[in-house]
């Protein structure tokens, strides 16, 4: 991407090569938000051998909370 440039080949001795960092640590988040935001039932049977009823997802939705006192 930067062949033959004497800036950013400074830039990455002094800072390291902060983009292809930034990339692998994308690619990271992406694999971990893969596994957490899977629907439950997808990771096999609930306990007792039964997969839980609702529909997928349906865990992740949050009620909305009332402004005021709690």
């Amino acid at each position: 991407m930067f062949q033959d440039s004497p800036i950013y080949d400074r830039l990455v001795a002094e800072c390291g090569d902060v983009p292809a960092q930034v990339r692998r640590e994308a690619e990271r988040v992406s694999r971990e938000l893969e596994l957490v935001m899977r629907p439950l039932h997808a990771s096999g049977p609930a306990p007792g051998g039964q997969h839980p009823p609702g529909n997928p997802g349906a865990g992740w939705q949050r009620t909305a909370l009332l402004p005021g006192p709690r």
